[in-house]
C-alpha cells in the first residue's frame, strides 16, 4: 500500500507500537504524533473520535488513576472530552488516520481496515 497515516501514538505502548509497525509494514511512512507532548486540540478530538464512530466513553482509558480522581466514572460526554484534553493520557491509543477512515487501533490489526 502507498498512501499517508497519521498515528496518535505512545512509544511507551506495546499496542501502539504494534500498529505503527504493521503501518510501516503495509509500506506506509506515517507522520507519527505523539499525543502526549503534542495533544490534540479540543476539535481535533472531537473529529477524530466522530470519525471513528467513537463516543467519548469509547475511547478513554478507564484504567488511568487520573480518570478515578477526577471521578469520571459518571461524568457526561462534554466532561469526558474536557478532561481528555487537559490530561492526554486519557486518551485511548492508537488512533490512525488514513484515507480510508480513521480506526482506534485496539486490538492493534484493527489497523488493517484503514489500510
Amino acid at each position: 500500500m502507498t498512501g499517508s497515516a497519521t498515528i496518535y501514538h505512545n512509544p511507551r505502548c506495546n499496542t501502539s507500537r504494534t500498529a505503527l509497525k504493521l503501518i510501516e509494514e503495509a509500506g506506509v511512512v506515517p507522520h507519527v504524533i505523539r499525543y502526549l507532548d503534542t495533544p490534540p486540540t479540543e476539535d481535533e478530538l472531537r473529529t477524530l473520535l466522530a470519525n471513528a464512530g467513537l463516543e467519548p466513553r469509547q475511547a478513554i482509558r478507564t484504567r488511568e488513576s487520573i480518570y478515578k480522581e477526577l471521578g469520571l466514572a459518571n461524568a457526561d460526554a462534554d466532561a469526558l472530552i474536557a478532561a481528555m484534553i487537559e490530561h492526554p493520557i486519557l486518551i485511548e491509543r492508537p488512533i490512525v488516520v488514513t484515507e480510508k477512515g480513521t480506526v482506534l487501533a485496539r486490538p492493534a490489526d484493527k489497523v488493517h481496515t484503514v489500510l
